[in-house]
């Protein structure tokens, strides 16, 4: 019996070995490398599947692309053709150029795509506008004038000193901003988004994450999160911020008026000493706080307060269900 046994493991594990020969055999790899000579500012488009995409800046006169093609190496039992299709996409890459207008990832026939992911590190003048797009992969990008579209289905976002306005949206991940030149547009369904140094407005949503601005400009601010707490600093604007679970804390100087609300947590106002507004704040169950010297109006409530501070300049909504109310 134990003879059988031993025979039976030893063909199961041979079984097991030719299967993975089989299986590694059908996986390639694979690289291509291009440098397009560039007259002016750059127009780039780049997509791809489940590759990441990186990119920075360099010289004003060329566009670099480096292309690293891998395959998920299944088996398909019938004689792969990964390897020839490796082959033909380095000879034979997905870039097209029409002076400074440049698509890259682009594959008309679908075939070729296959179990094959292709990574793109992309080297391009200051001067270039890009939209980029992946559909399960991270991106990096830094250092282009922009304006700049970056979207990715289920993948991290980490964008830096962009000259001018951005929209970065995923499906679930999250995004990074530090040094944006212009307003900014985020979105992503799971996950938290930070921007810093950001010269302008933000329109920001995540289902579920945390939010985070440093303003360095003047615009106004707009944000959300079905889970998550918002801070916001240096705002200069007017302000929508709404959270269903989570801590808001604002401060800045306010203009036009500033909504904050959330249905469980706490939140903190900080605003310049001389800056004068009105205030409604009402907390279900919790108490309200302000050091300021306020003119109260109506009836006076230990989970409602209304009134006005200085020349009232600006209106400051802030409402909370569960949380306690800080004016500073």
């Amino acid at each position: 019996m134990n003879f059988i046994k031993h025979c039976a493991a030893l063909i199961l594990a041979a079984a097991l070995l030719a299967t993975g020969a089989a299986f590694s055999a059908s996986a390639a790899e694979g690289r291509f490398e291009r440098t397009l000579q560039v007259t002016g500012p750059v127009d780039l488009e780049v997509r791809t599947g489940s590759g990441s995409i990186d990119v920075r800046t360099g010289d004003a006169s060329t566009v670099r692309v480096v292309g690293t093609i891998r395959t998920s190496g299944k088996w398909s039992g019938g004689g792969d053709d990964a390897e020839k299709r490796v082959l033909y996409l380095e000879s034979n890459p997905p870039i097209e150029q029409h002076g400074n207008v440049i698509h890259i990832g682009h594959i008309e026939d679908h075939a070729l795509e296959h179990n094959i992911s292709i990574s793109y590190e992309i080297v391009t003048p200051q001067a270039t506008r890009l939209h980029s797009g992946t559909g399960s992969g991270p991106q990096t990008i830094e250092g282009v004038q922009g304006p700049l579209d970056a979207s990715s289905g289920s993948g991290s976002l980490r964008i830096a000193k962009i000259g001018d306005e951005v929209k970065a949206s995923t499906g679930s991940g999250g995004i990074e901003l530090n040094g944006v030149q212009g307003k900014v547009r985020a979105a992503t369904g799971s996950g938290t988004i930070r921007a810093l140094g950001v010269a302008g407005g933000l329109h920001a949503s995540t289902g579920s994450g945390d939010v985070t601005l440093e303003q360095t400009a003047p615009g106004d601010v707009e944000v959300s999160t079905g889970s998550g707490s918002i801070e916001l600093r240096g705002v200069h604007g007017e302000v929508r911020a709404q959270t269903a679970s989570g801590n808001i804390s604002v401060d800045g100087e306010g203009t036009g008026s500033w909504k904050l609300g959330t249905s469980s947590g706490g939140v903190t106002v900080r605003l310049p000493a001389k800056q004068g507004f009105t205030l409604r704040a009402q907390s279900v169950s919790g108490s309200i706080h302000t050091t300021r010297e306020i003119t109260v109006q109506g009836t006076l409530g230990h989970h409602r307060l209304e009134g006005k501070v200085g020349d009232g300049a600006f209106l400051l909504e802030v409402s909370t269900v569960s949380g306690p109310i800080r004016i500073e």
